[in-house]
């Protein structure tokens, strides 16, 4: 294993395919049992010595960047270059960071979030330990997003509050996310005070513009951007800073638009979590049912195609209650995570069979891994079908960042 620092080349932009899927729109169109068409090479990747990593994001050029643990549990952002590499990004000062979303680009640029060495004065738990991203510190510390290109990391500003969270950059090197204002806003719960909207950055420039909620709303975060780019995120009230509320619509930003996305006909969690080139989105969201208007999560995966008027259900596993999409790519594959069953969490692909349904697919049925061994999450994808995911041992509770590689035909 080699543990080094890198000075990144830029990379030339892989062009995107025209062949969209033809998805249907009603969840009960959706097969669940069908085969895909691959099958999957295992890469394990190097840690930082503990015995968690995830990988997070994977580029075109296969680079892939996540989180790895030291021995004494201190969580780095890193990043893979290759596969037998693992690269530390370091912090801005706090014990931990991490890149806690697809957040890594063609040329090598990538985005997350760190701790900083300054006590949070309003002791907000925020989206960066209310998620489980970075570990509570007591006391609080502030979180800000982060940059790194070819071996500086660099903090991101907020807007005019204490925290910021980063979490996608597209290939201009435009990044987005949330960040808080200096408001004291009447709709946060718990211990959120202060009101946040969405965050577009552009690193190289030191600048940050507010992406404003839907009309009505209080506070909006930002998820994915788009080479061309076209934003998506959540909108609602400012709540607790993590979905629920803050998810009463999913959002697409355009220029200075907002538009609301259809969703699966719940009250909240609406979140897009990515957007691919042409437009199209996967995420997760509230359809209508029993616990949605009191916030309660019975989130299930859904596609929408770009300047569609509805979205598609995209369905779980047999046994399960819920799922989540975490990518899409210039393909129209679509990966996640279906879970809420007695298997517990399981990293899913929805792909077009042969008759044009939609199948979702247990990706440990396609792969080969030890007995106590589950592929239990996959976070991002590639426009070759290279996936970035977790596996998790339940035998001793290790997590290994790993990439699945799909065989020849």
């Amino acid at each position: 294993m080699r543990i080094i620092v890198l000075s990144l080349l830029m990379a030339v932009l892989s062009g995107c395919r025209d062949d969209r899927p033809n998805l249907p729109t009603d969840a009960a169109a959706l097969s669940v049992h069908g085969k895909s068409v691959h099958r999957y090479d295992v890469i394990r990747l190097p840690s930082l010595g503990g015995t968690d990593s995830r990988a997070m994001a994977i580029n075109n050029r296969g680079w892939v960047a996540g989180v790895s643990h030291h021995v004494d549990g201190t969580r780095r952002a890193v990043l893979w270059p290759d596969h037998g590499t693992i690269v530390s990004l370091g912090s801005l000062g706090g014990p931990h960071s991490t890149v806690a979303r697809p957040g890594l680009n063609n040329a090598g640029m990538v985005v997350g979030i760190s701790q900083v060495m300054e006590v949070d004065p309003l002791s907000e738990a925020w989206s960066c330990e209310a998620t489980l991203a970075l570990p509570v510190t007591n006391p609080r510390l502030a979180c800000r997003g982060f940059w790194w290109e070819k071996g500086v990391l660099q903090e991101l500003p907020t807007l005019g509050g204490t925290h910021a969270f980063a979490n996608s950059v597209n290939e201009s090197g435009l990044a987005v996310g949330w960040a808080e204002t200096e408001v004291h806003d009447p709709t946060c719960t718990g211990v959120q005070v202060l009101q946040f909207h969405g965050a577009l950055w552009d690193p190289r420039r030191g600048t940050v513009k507010a992406l404003r909620p839907f009309p009505g709303d209080s506070s909006a975060a930002a998820t994915g951007i788009n080479a061309r780019g076209q934003v998506v995120g959540i909108s609602g009230d400012c709540d607790q800073a993590v979905g629920r509320f803050s998810a009463r619509r999913a959002v697409l930003w355009e220029g200075d638009r907002v538009i609301e996305i259809p969703n699966l006909g719940g009250t909240t969690w609406h979140t897009p979590w990515a957007i691919n080139a042409r437009g199209d989105v996967v995420g997760f969201g509230n359809p209508a049912g029993p616990g949605d208007p009191e916030g309660a999560f019975i989130s299930r995966a859904f596609y929408w195609r770009y300047g569609s008027p509805t979205v598609t259900n995209l369905g779980v596993l047999d046994g399960d209650l819920f799922s989540q999409a975490n990518g899409i790519n210039a393909r129209g594959q679509m990966i996640g995570v279906s879970h809420g069953g007695p298997d517990g969490p399981r990293g899913v692909i929805w792909e077009l069979d042969v008759k044009g349904d939609v199948v979702v697919t247990n990706l440990n049925n396609l792969i080969d891994l030890d007995e106590n061994e589950v592929f239990e999450l996959a976070h991002d994808l590639n426009d070759a079908g290279h996936i970035a995911g977790r596996i998790f041992n339940r035998a001793n509770g290790d997590r290994v960042a790993v990439v699945l590689v799909p065989k020849p035909m």
